[in-house]
């Protein structure tokens, strides 16, 4: 593994005084630092969903998009702008409705008057971190403007291929509960998301220590995200999508990973499995994992911390299970505990 010039660019932060004379070890233990101070710092504003906060990094550092899944008032979109802040990029959120138009998200062309021309009037997608709220509630048309900017990132306007900046995040919210008026996404769609996040109700304590700290804050019910500090800019954080893609990996760990995928096409329960999409979210799930806990190579668990959110919405649960009130949690739960993980 060579040095890179994004790598240069990080942020210097505190080490121990008998840091490794290894400028790779030093590159990866400076960017673990950062992943980890990025956690503890988005933890002062979103309270109680440590492992949600876990996740949504991981993606961030895999460079992949995330679909969160929770009722409304846990702070999907306080997430967001909490990570964006501490960051320094920009930040965009589309209110998905039956009515909203492919051309609201992506941009459209408008006559110009005076040049007598049209001119190219870019969309919200063109952002850092996009959060797609209630993305369930818009028509399968509008639902597919986002299918070439999260895979491409790019977006084709009048002809023309316009690439978005990167890092590039779209993190999308569905309400569990409400399915009145709302439309299915479909499944070239689920698979472009890296991960699907259940957030659920905080513990008592957690619950006590936000009503606290948002009861304090001058701005009704939200919470502030302007007190974060700014940890690292855009540059830096795909400084970071890098260091992770060159982590370590055991050729035994990254069969582990097919197998888990390969597993679901089979078995028993599941009436559709995961394609090869998931083999690589979870191998890219697990580099971002090891770089977030501080790891010098990929553990066979840090592909099994992340298959529950990798492999999720990628299967289709037997009618059968579905009527006995299985969850599809339950089934890939008991795959992960019988595929045999490799001993290192």
């Amino acid at each position: 593994m060579s040095e890179t010039p994004e790598n240069d660019n990080l942020p210097v932060q505190d080490t121990p005084a008998a840091a490794p004379s290894n400028p790779q070890v030093q590159q990866r233990q400076r960017a673990s630092q950062l992943a980890q101070a990025l956690r503890a710092e988005l933890r002062k504003a979103v309270i109680g969903q440590s492992a949600v906060i876990d996740d949504v990094l991981t993606a961030l550092i895999a460079g992949g998009h995330v679909l969160v899944e929770g009722v409304p008032g846990l702070g999907k979109t306080l997430l967001v702008r909490a990570l964006a802040r501490c960051f320094g990029g920009e930040f965009a959120r589309i209110q998905f409705t039956p009515d909203l138009m492919p051309s609201d998200v992506t941009g459209h062309a408008v006559y110009d008057m005076q040049s007598e021309q049209f001119k190219l009037r870019k969309g919200p997608v063109f952002t850092n971190l996009l959060l797609a709220d209630e993305i369930n509630r818009a028509p399968a048309k509008t639902q597919a403007a986002l299918l070439e900017v999260m895979q491409e990132r790019q977006v084709t306007l009048e002809g023309r291929a316009l690439p978005v900046q990167l890092p590039f995040m779209v993190l999308a919210t569905m309400n569990p509960i409400e399915q009145e008026g709302t439309y299915p996404l479909p499944e070239a769609e689920l698979d472009r998301f890296m991960l699907k996040l259940r957030m659920d109700y905080p513990q008592q304590d957690e619950e006590l220590n936000m009503v606290r700290q948002v009861t304090r804050s001058a701005k009704a019910d939200m919470l502030e995200v302007s007190p974060l500090r700014t940890l690292l800019q855009a540059k830096d954080v795909l400084a970071l999508q890098k260091i992770a893609s060159d982590l370590p990996l055991d050729d035994q760990v990254l069969d582990y990973a097919v197998r888990l995928a390969r597993a679901t096409r089979s078995w028993p329960g599941l009436a559709m499995g995961a394609g090869p999409r998931a083999s690589i979210a979870l191998v890219r799930g697990a580099r971002a994992r090891a770089l977030l806990r501080g790891g010098d190579f990929v553990l066979p668990d840090d592909i099994k911390s992340c298959a529950l959110a990798v492999l999720r919405h990628r299967v289709r649960l037997a009618p059968e299970l579905d009527i006995e009130g299985l969850s599809v949690d339950q089934v890939l739960q008991q795959l992960l505990d019988q595929v045999p993980a490799p001993r290192l």
